[in-house]
């Protein structure tokens, strides 16, 4: 047993796969203070829940003031202000087809009604999701989810309805995006042909820009090819943007890059600057299909956490956020190219916004280069910055600093990483 449960947190569950040994004492935007004196740039933001950076003064103010209001109000029984509030921050800033709203607690949570919305909305049992998809590690949201094995291993029988599609990877399918795009399609197609037929298939899932999977943005003509085929067939096509909206990819939802409107957006992580708050978005046609009552839960829409993403979304519109998050979007993936054309142990960097990955690779093989991003990672965060990998095989550096991040602070991420390179790469 990793001796930093025995030892240090003997009654912390070890599921909980801990990357750093500190123990943080504060946080404020950018940076995280430890018990032991140390401040340190943090590029991982919760896994993208931050994204106002760490204790936003608007954020901690609403959350304030509604805790002193009342706490929870659970949505069948008592209609809050600050529901109503975020509801119409939302309408302001997704599609105007979508115009119904329900709240849950966590992504996993969202994508589970977003699959029951689609199942009873359609009448169809099966759902679609894409090789390297992360929706989640409920029961339900293993079966979605195929980036690693870890995350379904020991636990079967998961649920049956969920067939997987290839996901245009171009980088790893050694193909240009449209070559991939393609390819996705067309085993799409054929899916549709001898897996699971169109009449009783309920929905194509899939991640607006892959996350745990590698960080890989999809072809446009991926993404209008998958709405093709839904309108086609009278699939439901639903959108994971819980790691990908709420700025993180440079617009409020990385859909907006592809001119796509799904019928159902699942959200969390960004939508409430670290309070618990997720939702399922779609059409008030699609959502009266729900019975009522058939779906729900007591924390749903907490009125503390509502208030949090109302001030989440005004903070970000009023400091132009997204503007800032294009501007160091560019800065860090042109530092990052840079390093690319020094170190060609990086295969890849690819990303919209503040969604930045870098693939490592050894000898052509991303397996290898799993045990380099480890000693990278935590090199980097003996020189006080924080990262943290994604991708099947781990070989894959994420950054995904706050979306007010600075010009100066960027530019400190990259100095520590290219030092951490020339120390870990030979």
């Amino acid at each position: 047993m990793n001796t930093l449960y025995t030892d240090n947190f003997p009654h912390m569950s070890p599921v909980w796969g801990r990357i750093f040994n500190f123990v943080a004492e504060r946080a404020e935007g950018s940076y995280i203070y430890t018990t032991d004196g140390k401040k340190l740039l943090d590029f991982t933001c919760g896994i993208g829940v931050t994204n106002t950076g760490h204790c936003h003064p608007k954020v901690v103010e609403a959350v304030r003031e509604q805790a002193g209001n009342f706490l929870h109000a659970q949505a069948n029984i008592v209609i809050h202000k600050p529901m109503l509030q975020l509801i119409e921050e939302l309408r302001k800033i997704t599609p105007p087809s979508i115009d119904g709203f329900f709240f849950s607690n966590s992504g996993a949570e969202a994508l589970e009604g977003a699959i029951k919305l689609a199942r009873v909305a359609t009448g169809r049992q099966n759902v679609i999701v894409f090789s390297g998809s992360f929706h989640g590690r409920t029961a339900g949201t293993m079966a979605l989810t195929t980036s690693k094995t870890i995350y379904r291993a020991g636990f079967g029988p998961l649920p049956s309805g969920v067939f997987v599609s290839p996901f245009p990877y171009a980088f790893r399918l050694s193909m240009t995006e449209e070559q991939a795009s393609e390819y996705a399609l067309e085993q799409l197609e054929y899916l549709l042909a001898s897996q699971t037929a169109p009449k009783e298939t309920a929905a194509i899932l899939v991640e607006s820009i892959l996350g745990e999977g590698g960080y890989v943005v999809p072809p446009t003509s991926f993404m209008k090819g998958l709405r093709e085929i839904c309108d086609k067939h009278g699939i439901l096509l639903i959108f994971d943007e819980v790691q990908s909206g709420f700025g993180r990819a440079g617009k409020w939802f990385a859909l907006e890059h592809f001119d796509v409107v799904p019928d159902i957006i699942s959200a969390a992580k960004g939508i409430a600057s670290g309070l618990p708050l997720s939702g399922v978005f779609s059409s008030l046609g699609i959502m009266k299909r729900w019975d009522v009552g058939s779906h729900g839960g007591t924390y749903g829409g907490n009125a503390v956490a509502c208030a949090a993403g109302v001030a989440t979304i005004r903070a970000m519109r009023d400091e132009k956020m997204l503007e800032n998050t294009n501007e160091r979007g560019i800065q860090l993936m042109t530092g990052l190219r840079k390093l690319q054309e020094e170190y060609p142990q990086i295969g890849d960097v690819r990303g919209k916004g503040l969604m930045i990955g870098t693939e490592f690779i050894v000898d052509n093989k991303p397996e290898k280069a799993k045990p380099m991003v480890k000693e990278i990672i935590h090199a980097a965060e003996e020189n006080n910055l924080l990262l943290l990998s994604c991708g099947t095989y781990d070989n894959t550096i994420r950054w995904i600093p706050p979306l007010n991040v600075t010009s100066e602070q960027i530019n400190d991420g990259l100095k520590i990483f290219e030092d951490v390179l020339k120390t870990t790469i030979q």
